[in-house]
């Protein structure tokens, strides 16, 4: 019998039959063929191994969004999306670090969060060479390569490339997310959960080598690394090593030799975007937004602020690394390191012997054994051997009085002159360390 589709006949008795059930190597091989069989986009022409999966795919490139949110009605091209997006309304977080136990709704996002923990940043920038611990991260920075940053903050003026960025700045000038301890403000509700730790008294992870303690994991893997001598993060350029990836990030700069960042004022140019943003702000901006809430005096940059606000909280920033010894300044860490553990190079005057920290204040030192003056005042003839020493005499022609007396508000141009005014003015059972 025979109609349009198939034909029907009887079996001859030397016919082979094959079996309807596949052999075990049949099973084997089946899914490794898949493997080989491509399916094209016709699109983008990328290449997929399964047919459901190009399916999938092409939503990509229309409008059609099958699975949708039964609470707020947005669509997704896939259904696995849908139901990353449901744990937004459901509240779940099924994916907690073992560290810091923080939950997550995507394991992506925990991958991306354990970085923080170990300092891994394995994404590296191609044109500055900045180093970011998560690609999205990576992608949103190399926009700032490709556009201008057009969203500024009203405040103290730093521009952003995006808005989320600029709101999540403008938190720190808001005041959203401050600390109850030292009223700093944070920029978000974690990183003020970070900064409070400082706070703590309470340091539970302790070196086995040299007994220092620190409030986090992350902070005593990082600080054993000196004694091991392990250093985990390798310039992709030159191979050499470095314990952090901070310090890596900062060596990295050093092999870019083009500087596409340039000033507008002065047209000074800048290898990176990081150089040429702290130029400005320290050159080019008359504005102070930060000011001190102990004494008045107001500063370009926030880092400056943190500096000036331990000379009123006595709070030492800078801990070494090898002892439990801290410090007000990041000269005198650098000193103890190069008296006390031979970390270092010191930079000593082949004249004199005078040995130095910086490398700045030794160039500036050789000024004097030349006697050249290479500071010069723009409204006077005078000249100076340092920059310092020039800026002190610059408040002579300038009308800008930055220190108040912190009890009857009168403006001085130098700490000194509101010291000794202080002193006259306060009564003699007030303390005068309460206010420096």
């Amino acid at each position: 019998m025979e109609d349009g589709f198939c034909i029907e006949r009887e079996a001859d008795v030397n016919d082979t039959f094959v079996t309807s059930q596949p052999s075990s190597s049949e099973i084997r091989v089946k899914p490794h063929v898949r493997k080989h069989t491509q399916h094209v986009c016709s699109v983008c022409h990328k290449q997929l191994s399964r047919r459901d999966s190009l399916i999938s795919h092409l939503r990509l490139h229309s409008a059609e969004r099958p699975f949708q949110c039964t609470v707020c009605n947005k669509r997704f091209w896939r259904r696995s999306s849908l139901k990353v997006h449901l744990r937004i309304h459901s509240g779940e977080r099924p994916f907690s670090c073992t560290v810091c136990e923080r939950r997550f709704a995507r394991k992506s996002t925990l991958k991306d969060h354990a970085r923080t923990h170990t300092e891994e940043r394995p994404y590296v920038c191609p044109v500055c060479c900045k180093c970011f611990a998560s690609s999205g991260t990576l992608h949103t920075h190399k926009q700032s390569h490709n556009k201008e940053k057009c969203y500024q903050c009203p405040v103290c003026q730093k521009y952003f490339s995006s808005a989320s960025a600029r709101q999540e700045h403008m938190n720190i000038h808001e005041g959203k997310y401050c600390c109850a301890v030292c009223g700093r403000c944070c920029r978000s509700k974690y990183a003020l959960k970070v900064h409070v730790s400082i706070h703590s008294e309470e340091r539970s992870f302790e070196c086995t080598v040299c007994s220092k303690r620190f409030t986090r994991s992350e902070h005593l893997k990082i600080h054993s690394r000196i004694h091991t001598g392990e250093k985990p993060f390798k310039c992709h350029v030159c191979a050499k090593l470095f314990t952090t990836a901070s310090g890596l990030a900062k060596h990295s700069v050093t092999h870019v030799t083009e500087r596409s960042f340039e000033c507008s004022v002065c047209n000074k140019s800048f290898k990176s975007s990081h150089e040429h943003a702290i130029h400005k702000r320290y050159f080019h901006r008359s504005e102070m937004p930060y000011d001190c809430r102990f004494c008045g005096k107001k500063f370009k940059v926030k880092s400056s602020l943190k500096q000036h606000l331990s000379v009123h909280t006595g709070e030492k920033l800078y801990s070494c690394r090898h002892c439990s010894d801290r410090f007000g300044t990041n000269r005198e860490c650098k000193k103890h390191l190069l008296e006390s553990h031979n970390e270092g190079t010191w930079f000593s005057c082949h004249i004199c012997e005078k040995k130095f920290v910086k490398a700045s204040e030794h160039h500036e030192h050789l000024f004097k054994h030349g006697n050249v003056k290479p500071y010069i005042c723009r409204e006077c003839p005078k000249c100076f051997y340092t920059a310092k020493e020039l800026k002190y005499h610059q408040l002579v022609h300038s009308d800008y009085k930055q220190f108040i007396c912190g009890l009857c508000n009168a403006l001085f141009k130098r700490k000194s002159a509101v010291r000794s005014h202080f002193k006259k003015c306060s009564s003699t059972n007030t303390p005068l360390s309460l206010l420096w």
